[in-house]
């Protein structure tokens, strides 16, 4: 019985990793409400490699027109100046996005208060889609959080993250993410 219980389990652990990595390489990005852009560090109002490569990603789906508005996410991580979501904005704005397309969500601490403050504002504007762009680890976990809110989400992974270009990251990340998802299903808000 014993051994049931382990090879069952080792089965749904591998079923997880699968579906994570399926989602982590799969762009359905199409015409929705809005872009949705995941924080990730910054380093003194600079965005970080990872960041930058969301942010850049988002931008080309933006001149694609594949949405009215882009959202960045993301609060302080402790930084008393600066937020990923207003850094992001900034960069964008730089990057030659026009201001009034963007919106700013600088609270969220957790991949799961940003899409709750993303939901929020999608209803609050009568919308039910965006494409979430992020590293494509992070996305299966952000579908099922935007799918439990009532909004659909098209994942759309940044292409050029260093994350996802090193094998080794690749894993722990998409290790990480098994068991942040995992947790998430039970209840906790992370």
């Amino acid at each position: 019985m014993f051994c049931l219980a382990l090879l069952a389990g080792a089965w749904a652990e591998w079923s997880l990793y699968t579906a994570i990595r399926r989602q982590a390489v799969n762009d359905e990005a199409r015409a929705a409400d809005a872009i949705v852009i995941f924080g990730a560090a910054e380093y003194n109002g600079t965005p970080s490699p990872v960041l930058r490569a969301r942010l850049d990603h988002a931008q080309d789906l933006d001149d694609r027109d594949l949405a009215p508005v882009l959202i960045t996410t993301g609060g302080s991580g402790g930084d008393p100046r600066f937020t990923e979501g207003g850094v992001a904005r900034d960069y964008l704005i730089q990057q030659g996005v026009a201001e009034a397309k963007i919106l700013s969500e600088t609270r969220s601490e957790t991949t799961y208060e940003s899409v709750k403050a993303v939901a929020d504002i999608l209803r609050q504007r009568h919308a039910r889609t965006c494409i979430a762009v992020s590293d494509g680890f992070h996305l299966y976990r952000i579908k099922l959080m935007f799918r439990a809110l009532g909004i659909t989400a098209y994942a759309s992974p940044a292409p050029d993250s260093p994350i996802e270009d090193d094998p080794s990251l690749r894993s722990l990340y998409t290790l990480r993410e098994m068991v942040v998802s995992s947790l998430w299903r039970l209840g906790m808000k992370l």
